[in-house]
């Protein structure tokens, strides 16, 4: 379970750092091509992460 617990701490680190970024990209910090690659890149963690969580929670616990 604690695994599980710092999964979903991942995931919103993930999310946060989206945040910061897509804020980056609207003050023009960060150059369109770079914030395309970026976005495609945590929109892949994230997929990921969120698939990781749900298969070790569907996971039956061993006894």
């Amino acid at each position: 379970m604690d695994y599980i617990r710092m999964l979903y701490i991942s995931y919103g680190s993930v999310c946060e750092l989206e945040r910061q970024i897509l804020l980056a990209g609207d003050l023009d910090l960060i150059e369109k091509g770079v914030l395309g690659t970026l976005e495609k890149d945590i929109t892949e963690n994230e997929r990921m992460l969120k698939a990781l969580i749900k298969s070790l929670e569907n996971k039956p616990l061993n006894p």
